[in-house]
């Protein structure tokens, strides 16, 4: 790419740092990609082991090109060469070698990264970084000759060909079953729901041109358009027991795309040349969902991290109401706060945690980043992480500023007329569990408190299957979304299910032991005895007698060492994003275990 050296723009030292940042980007944009290509080839090889490690070893690029940049600047350049001027023009420069660029908003980010970690954070200004995107990502088409999406009519060709060729255009390298009875499913619903007008003229099926990976399955990700008229449609590929190809359903509902893209999910592996592409095409799918989701469950968490904070900004500049401590009951490690305006929770990590907690700050993040880099498998929630936030003073009530001075001294200041805090959780706001069942059992809501505890153990289930203890399963540690869908978000007590001993309460020896207050056996750091959960979670008759009908086994140290057992034998579980009964396949729970249901 050529660069016209423009005579106001005079520092060939902010030339070449822009270059440099532009170079680090570059190479850390051809290996997410070369990573999402992988994706297809682990798919085709049903290597699960492989696709989940490389999945996660993806979510690390980022962080590691920005440190190989950081280091490669301060080697070559010394403080004193780096006046603003310098900056002010590293920024100009950089803004000039982004035209064309195909994914110009990644690099903005990236480069914001490398500049606020080389300059102190009193000392970056506007006129440093991008505040606002400087390139506009409207129209950016291919260079590649691969198009963002594939169009299709139906009219012309018949829906059914159009179907297969919709298919076998992804030239997956591995034998479907029977595609064409998994074709006349797909035919069949399709003209259920879109009815004749899949026939009309001016109908069209448009098909983003990669496949979205994640876990075992590969997705098809479409629209129909008929005027007007957009219809979302996704397809998953699965295999069967047999280890062939199956088209597994079709999903039209909007709710059930939406779930599927969900932040409780694992990131995607897709590859774009043109990300800001895919991301306009899962909008007009989803129109309700932020770009900063979007973005973020593309894998390109780190944009998807910025664009929520323009996003927080702007609502903040437009609204008036007041940070306030969270409602619910308090936890022991951290100090929660919102927005009540805003669909999010903030959430810092206190100084001191009392008994019965013992762990440390240090830990608490490490959990935290467990969770981010593991299989969240629609049951726990994702976490944007925060240094040095700034809060308008006019807008902290007293009371939570007593208390973060008070639980969190060392990470929280006031500068001027700002609340600084050092390090912060966001975390999507929910309806604590325990809070909603108390509500339904207030209205008499009986199938709502069947619900939620279905979705309770379901929840658990689902993350045992991906080798997740939750720890402390208190309902208040759960939350439901605005689905129905009840999600884990409590980090700090979660351990390997494979870590853990699962035992049996031993019989009382004699009379004394059986009387008791004390355990009268020896107790291991990672023991667990899920037979006591019952005295924590069962107290409501209401509840237990939910809990008893749909997940007593939950309660017995047989059904976890077994969930134990199938991890270390290598198995990797189904997991479902979408209702069992909308499966081709699907047959009565006699054969689906239920805790697979989306």
């Amino acid at each position: 790419m050529s660069f016209a050296f423009p005579k106001l723009l005079k520092s060939q030292i902010a030339f070449d740092i822009a270059r440099t940042i532009l170079d680090g980007f570059d190479k850390h944009y051809r290996l997410f990609r070369q990573s999402s290509q992988d994706a297809k080839r682990y798919f085709e090889q049903r290597d699960w082991k492989t696709a989940q490690q490389k999945a996660r070893e993806r979510i690390a690029f980022y962080d590691k090109r920005v440190q190989e940049n950081i280091a490669l600047l301060e080697d070559e350049y010394d403080p004193t060469e780096l006046s603003d001027d310098v900056w002010r023009e590293v920024k100009l420069h950089y803004i000039g070698l982004l035209i064309n660029h195909k994914q110009p908003e990644l690099a903005e980010t990236f480069f914001n990264s490398v500049c606020c970690n080389i300059l102190n954070r009193t000392y970056f200004h506007n006129d440093f970084i991008f505040v606002r995107p400087a390139v506009s990502t409207e129209y950016i088409e291919p260079a590649e000759g691969l198009p963002t999406y594939r169009v299709y009519y139906p009219a012309k060709d018949g829906l059914r060909f159009t179907l297969k060729r919709i298919v076998t255009n992804f030239q997956l390298q591995a034998e479907f079953a029977d595609l064409d009875r998994d074709i006349g499913f797909v035919e069949s619903r399709m003209r259920a729901m879109f009815g004749s007008e899949l026939l009309e003229p001016n109908h069209q099926i448009q098909v983003l041109s990669s496949l979205f990976y994640r876990n075992k399955g590969a997705y098809i990700v479409g629209k129909g358009i008929n005027g007007n008229r957009i219809y979302p449609f996704v397809v998953p590929i699965l295999y069967n027991r047999k280890g062939e190809l199956i088209l597994d359903t079709v999903l039209f509902d909007p709710t059930l795309i939406t779930v599927l893209f969900s932040f409780t999910r694992a990131y995607f592996m897709v590859d774009m040349e043109v990300p800001s592409a895919y991301v306009q095409f899962l909008r007009s799918l989803m129109p309700y969902k932020p770009r900063s989701e979007l973005y973020t469950i593309l894998g390109l968490q780190k944009l998807g991290k910025a664009a929520f904070y323009r996003d927080y900004l702007h609502h903040l500049n437009h609204s008036s109401d007041c940070f306030e401590i969270a409602p619910g009951i308090k936890g022991l490690v951290m100090v929660v706060f919102a927005l009540p305006s805003f669909p999010y929770v903030f959430k810092v990590i206190k100084d001191h945690f009392p008994p019965p907690k013992d762990t440390t700050r240090q830990q608490v993040k490490d959990k935290y980043l467990l969770v981010k880099y593991h299989d969240r498998v629609g049951r726990m929630a994702d976490t944007l992480e925060y240094s040095n936030v700034a809060f308008p003073r006019s807008r902290f009530a007293d009371e939570l500023l007593a208390e973060l001075k008070e639980l969190a001294p060392s990470i929280t200041s006031e500068e001027g007329n700002e609340v600084i805090i050092r390090h912060v959780y966001i975390e999507r706001r929910m309806t604590p569990l325990n809070i909603w069942l108390a509500e339904a059992e207030k209205r008499g809501d009986h199938a709502a408190m069947e619900h939620a505890i279905v979705e309770y153990g379901n929840a658990i289930k689902d993350m045992v299957g991906v080798n997740i203890f939750p720890g402390d399963m208190l309902y208040k540690n759960f939350g439901v979304t605005k689905h129905g869908r009840v999600v884990f978000y409590d980090y700090d007590e979660i351990e390997y299910i494979t870590d853990c001993n699962f035992r049996a309460i031993p019989e009382p020896r004699n009379e004394e032991d059986e009387m008791s207050s004390e355990p009268w056996y020896p107790i291991g750091k990672h023991d667990v005895f899920p037979e006591q959960f019952g005295t924590f979670l069962l107290g409501n008759p209401e509840v237990r007698r939910h809990f008893m009908k749909h997940h007593a086994d939950l309660l017995t140290p047989e059904w976890w060492q077994r969930a134990k057992q199938r991890i270390l034998d290598g198995h990797v579980e189904d997991v479902f994003p979408y209702p069992q009964e909308l499966r081709f396949s699907y047959k009565p729970l006699a054969t689906v275990p239920s805790h697979l249901a989306a």
